[in-house]
């Protein structure tokens, strides 16, 4: 199948520190293709890179075969792509409403926003129910799902998502990933960046293990799960004995 969006030969940098080495990877319209590993791994810089806040010095990024790599963030949010930060970073002061206002900035007609918040709103029904209540007031869990309602408000074609059980309690983290997986079989083709890797890799297409900024593994859920050393460095099982092969685009 095409791909939605192709990444070749990245490498991006924090002023000399090389953060991304050469990676390439690709996401097909309708799928849920996570990226996994450790922190400083580099993760949150793909995300970055493909949303235009950090600018990659080699390699491409196209997406639905537009060239998106020297593009501003606005002008990729405009082509379809949202953005769900790392720590939310909701607007805490304002309302759910309003911070929803905020995730629909481009729609300007007022019975297009008006539809695009009741769609939305079915797959966060508590959302509703406290429209009127200040963003801040909200539990983590109920912030996050905010986080995530307010990106989807543009009806976006590719949604990323940065860690998005970050700090939540262990009930808090199974509803997340149910709203992820809901999301998912309704159509929205989703990348997402998740250091749970059990929760991440039972409910994605594919899955992309990135080490030191580059891609060590690539897979199904299945083919990742047989590697020794996924299971070992993520998921606590075992020692590994084994090399696993490198995944080459």
């Amino acid at each position: 199948m095409k791909l939605m969006l192709k990444m070749v030969g990245v490498e991006t940098y924090y002023g000399k520190i090389k953060a991304l080495h050469g990676v390439s990877l690709g996401v097909e319209k309708g799928q849920l293709v996570c990226i996994l590993g450790a922190n400083g791994a580099g993760k949150t810089t793909i995300l970055k890179t493909i949303c235009g806040i950090t600018k990659p010095e080699y390699g491409a990024i196209h997406f639905n075969d537009e060239q998106i790599d020297y593009k501003d963030p606005e002008e990729i949010i405009k082509l379809g792509i949202s953005h769900v930060p790392e720590n939310r970073h909701i607007f805490p002061e304002l309302t759910v409403y309003e911070n929803l206002q905020m995730g629909g900035f481009l729609l300007k007609d007022k019975d297009i926003f008006e539809e695009s918040f009741k769609k939305v709103t079915t797959h966060f029904p508590v959302l509703l129910e406290r429209s009127s209540q200040q963003a801040g007031t909200l539990s983590g869990g109920e912030q996050q799902m905010l986080a995530i309602a307010r990106a989807l408000m543009l009806n976006p074609k590719l949604l990323l998502l940065d860690e998005p059980s970050l700090g939540l309690a262990p009930k808090l983290v199974q509803d997340i990933f149910a709203i992820i997986k809901e999301l998912h079989q309704s159509g929205v083709t989703i990348l997402l960046v998740e250091q749970n890797v059990n929760h991440a890799l039972k409910i994605a297409d594919y899955g992309y293990v990135l080490t030191s900024g580059k891609i060590f593994l690539s897979g199904t859920y299945d083919e990742l799960y047989e590697e020794k050393k996924v299971r070992e460095m993520y998921l606590g099982e075992g020692k590994y004995v084994r090399r696993a092969s490198l995944w080459r685009p």
